[in-house]
């Protein structure tokens, strides 16, 4: 049976990344971080006088990168309809390795996770913390994160201090500046 395409489903993700491009040019205003999205890759097939026609690539890279006081910072963001878990299988291996390799040279490296069916949430889960769960599902365990776990063990993202979605107070870097 042949999948039908969802556009409110696409959206959700469009609508989540632009309130975090939004709340990265506050931030950059602020003086506070210098955050960027990294653009999806396209490979154009074909230049007709001007009319470019192109495929998108498979990323090599996660969703944003930049700096917030003196350290990396690199994250990607994900979705789950699902009111009950986030199943690991939205992570794929290369951006779950760039994130791991980044963590251990001391960057803050996460995922900002929203739950979108029933709960209307956003997580920020700390790569330390996603690779336990990582671990455990390569070693027979669990293939998702239940919902309790980032209620129980995660900070809630949302709007606050004068940002859209203040992320930063939730990485781990204290001190932040105040202009």
């Amino acid at each position: 049976m042949r999948k039908i395409y969802d556009r409110s489903k696409a959206n959700l993700g469009k609508q989540l990344e632009r309130l975090i491009d939004m709340t990265n040019n506050q931030y950059r205003n602020k003086g506070l971080a210098d955050v960027k999205k990294i653009p999806t890759p396209v490979q154009i097939t074909r230049n007709n006088r001007g009319t470019v026609t192109g495929k998108l690539l498979r990323g090599e890279w996660v969703d944003y990168v930049g700096i917030y006081q003196g350290k990396a910072l690199i994250f990607d963001v994900k979705e789950t309809s699902s009111d009950t878990s986030f199943p690991l299988s939205n992570i794929i291996d290369h951006q779950y390795e760039l994130l791991r390799s980044w963590h251990e040279k001391g960057a803050a490296a996460f995922l900002l996770i929203q739950f979108t069916k029933k709960h209307e949430e956003i997580y920020i889960l700390q790569f330390s913390d996603l690779e336990k769960w990582w671990e455990q599902s390569l070693e027979g365990g669990r293939k998702s994160i239940p919902h309790k776990h980032f209620v129980e063990n995660c900070e809630r993202v949302k709007s606050g201090n004068g940002f859209v979605l203040d992320y930063l107070k939730s990485i781990g870097c204290e001190g932040r500046s105040k202009k």
